[in-house]
C-alpha cells in the first residue's frame, strides 16, 4: 500500500474543477482525490488536461504518429495525465484499479493502430502520457545506459554520442519513436544483423505492475523480465525505464542509397538481393524501399527500388564486400558516404545532409500522416515472375510502399525462445507494407486500406505460413481484436501466434500470474485466460 497523502492540490483548483459539472471533470475529480491519497510527491494541476482545456488536443496529438486515430470520430480520453515522477505513475495505476477507470499508457505514440492513446473497445478511459519521464544516464565505463520510457530513441542516441563516438545502441531507424514501447515489441534497426534487436540488449528494467509496485529485474523475476522484452506493450505493466547495453561502433561508418527502376533492371537486382542479403557481412545492413515514381520527360509511372544501407566500417572495406557478394547493384565509391555513427542515424532517418544531431532532442516527429501498415516474413526468395505481378499491383494501387529488411547475422544466432520475439533463424527478410494519405476523408482511407490489403493478399503464397507471421511493433488490427475483458484464448490466438508463435503460450501464463484482473488491456493485449487447448492453432 502506498503512503497516505503527502500533499494536496490547491483548493482553488478543486473548486474550479467542481464548477464545470461535466462527466469528464467528475471522473477527474475522483481521480485527483485518489492520486493525492496515494502519491508521495506533489502533483501540479497543470499536468491534467480535459477536453475543455485549450491544450487538450495539442497534448493528445503531440506524439501520436498515425493521424487516422486523431479524427473526430475516434474516442477521446476523459482526461490526460502527464506524470512528473515515478510516484505519480504508481498512484495513477493504483487509482485506475481502485476507481475502475480504464487507462491507456503512451511513451512515444508511434504504435501503428493507436492502442496507446485510443480505446475502441471500452470507454471511459484516460491517457497516461509518459512524455515528461525522459531522463537518460549514460555510463560509458560500464557500457550501459538507464533511459526512462518517455525518452525517444533519438535522444538516447544523442546522449550516447555526447559521451563517446565509438559507442551506440542497436535500436530503431526512426528517432522519434518512444523507447518505452519500442523495446516491448523487439525493436529492430540497422545494427540488428550485428547485435540483434533492442530487446536483445536490455539488461534490466523498472516497471509498475498491476498492484502499483515498482519492480526491477530482480524483484519482477525472470518470467516477467522475459515477457516485457518483445511481448508487446500494454499487457504486463507500465515500463518506467530500461537499462540497456551499449555496443561498439567504428569512429567512421559508411552509408549509401542506390536506386533502380524497372527500366534499370530492378526486378533482377531485387531477386539477387533476396539470395544474398541475409548472408552478407554482418556489419552490413541493406534494406530495400519500394515505391512508385514518375520518370522521363512525360512522367511515366514506374516502380523504384532504393537500396538504403549502413556499413559498420569504411568505404573501401564496404566496396570489397559488395563487389564480392552483390556486384549486381553496381555500387561505386561515389555512392558511399562516410560519417560518424550519430550522423548515420540522421541519414537513415531521411534528414537532409546538413542536419545537425541536436535535432534528435526535439520531442515532436516531423513525419505524421494518415496510414495503414501490415507485415510479413519471407523464408524463400520470391521469384521474378511473382515480382512482376507485384509491380502491376503496386502500379494500380494508391501510393503503396514496401520496405524489405534483411535478416541473418546475429538474428539467426539467437534462439526464437530467448525473448518473446520469435522471428529468427530461417527468415531471409521482413516486409513492411505501407500506404499513406493526406486527409481524414473516409472514402480516401477506404481506397488506400483496401488497396494495401489486396497487395497483402497477393503475397500470401510467398511468405511465411502456419502461422503467417507478423511483427508486433507493426500492430495490425486486421489480424483480430480482443472483445473487452472476455476474450478467449482461441480468439486471441488468431493474432497472438502470428506475432509470437509458440511463445504466445508462455506470455499467457505470465499474464495470468502478474495481471489476472487484466488491468493492462487493449485491442491486442495478452489475455489472462486459461488455454482451452495446449495445441496452438497455427493459422
Amino acid at each position: 500500500m502506498m503512503p497516505s497523502c503527502k500533499c494536496i492540490l490547491p483548493l482553488v483548483s478543486v473548486l474550479l474543477l467542481s464548477a464545470s459539472g461535466t462527466t469528464s471533470i467528475s471522473i477527474l475529480n475522483n481521480f485527483i482525490k485518489c492520486l493525492t491519497a496515494n502519491s508521495e510527491v506533489y502533483i501540479p494541476f497543470s499536468n491534467f488536461y480535459t477536453p475543455n482545456n485549450p491544450s487538450f488536443l495539442s497534448v493528445l496529438e503531440s506524439s501520436a504518429q498515425n493521424l487516422r486515430y486523431l479524427v473526430p470520430s475516434m474516442p477521446k480520453p476523459e482526461f490526460i495525465f502527464t506524470p512528473l515522477t515515478e510516484s505519480h505513475l504508481q498512484a495513477a495505476v493504483i487509482c485506475s484499479r481502485h476507481l475502475r477507470i480504464h487507462l491507456r499508457a503512451r511513451s512515444g505514440g508511434h504504435d501503428y493502430e493507436g492502442v496507446s492513446y485510443v480505446s475502441q473497445i471500452e470507454t471511459p478511459f484516460f491517457l497516461l502520457d509518459l512524455a515528461k519521464l525522459r531522463s537518460i544516464e549514460v555510463d560509458i565505463n560500464n557500457k550501459t545506459a538507464w533511459v526512462q520510457a518517455g525518452a525517444t530513441i533519438g535522444e538516447l542516441y544523442y546522449r550516447i554520442s555526447e559521451k563517446s563516438n565509438i559507442h551506440g545502441f542497436a535500436a530503431g531507424l526512426c528517432p522519434s519513436v518512444g523507447i518505452g514501447g519500442h523495446i516491448t515489441g523487439g525493436g529492430y534497426g540497422t545494427m540488428m544483423r550485428k547485435y540483434g534487436l533492442a530487446a536483445d540488449n536490455v539488461v534490466d528494467a523498472r516497471i509498475v505492475d498491476a498492484r502499483g509496485r515498482i519492480l526491477d529485474r530482480e524483484a519482477m523475476g525472470e518470467d516477467l523480465f522475459w515477457a516485457i522484452r518483445g511481448g508487446g506493450g500494454g499487457s504486463f505493466g507500465i515500463i518506467l525505464a530500461w537499462k540497456v547495453k551499449l555496443v561498439p561502433v567504428p569512429a567512421t561508418v559508411t552509408v549509401f542509397t542506390v536506386s533502380k527502376t524497372l527500366e534499370q533492371g530492378a526486378t533482377e537486382i531485387l531477386y539477387k538481393w533476396q539470395q544474398v542479403a541475409d548472408n552478407l557481412d554482418e556489419h552490413l545492413f541493406i534494406r530495400v524501399i519500394i515505391k512508385l515514381a514518375n520518370t522521363g520527360p512525360k512522367g511515366k509511372r514506374t516502380v523504384t527500388t532504393s537500396y538504403n544501407a549502413l556499413f559498420l566500417g569504411d568505404a573501401e572495406r564496404l566496396l570489397q564486400v559488395m563487389h564480392k557478394k552483390f556486384p549486381e547493384l553496381g555500387l561505386t565509391r561515389n555512392d558511399c558516404i562516410e560519417k560518424s555513427w550519430i550522423k548515420s542515424v540522421l541519414y537513415i532517418a531521411g534528414y537532409p545532409n546538413y542536419t545537425e544531431p541536436e535535432i534528435l532532442l526535439e520531442e515532436r516527429s516531423l513525419f505524421k500522416s494518415y496510414f495503414k501498415a501490415k507485415s510479413d516474413f519471407v523464408k524463400e526468395p520470391i521469384a521474378e515472375t511473382v515480382l512482376e505481378g507485384l509491380w502491376e499491383m503496386l502500379l494500380e494501387g494508391h501510393d503503396p510502399e514496401m520496405i524489405w529488411n534483411p535478416y541473418g547475422g546475429m538474428m539467426s544466432k539467437i534462439s526464437e525462445y530467448e525473448i518473446p520475439f520469435p522471428h529468427r533463424k530461417g527468415n531471409l527478410f521482413k516486409i513492411q507494407y505501407l500506404t499513406g494519405w493526406k486527409d481524414g476523408d473516409n472514402r480516401t482511407a477506404t481506397k488506400h486500406i483496401e488497396g494495401i490489403r489486396r497487395i497483402y493478399d497477393y503475397m500470401a503464397p510467398y511468405v511465411s505460413m502456419f502461422p503467417r507471421a507478423a511483427y508486433v511493433n507493426y500492430r495490425d488490427l486486421d489480424l483480430g481484436m480482443n472483445k473487452k475483458c472476455n476474450t478467449s484464448y482461441i480468439e486471441a490466438a488468431t493474432w497472438g501466434v502470428k506475432y509470437f508463435k509458440e511463445n504466445f503460450n508462455r506470455l499467457v501464463r505470465v499474464k495470468i500470474n502478474v495481471d489476472p484482473g487484466n488491468l493492462f488491456r487493449h485491442e491486442q493485449s495478452i489475455p489472462p485466460v486459461p488455454m482451452e487447448s495446449m495445441q496452438l492453432m497455427l493459422i
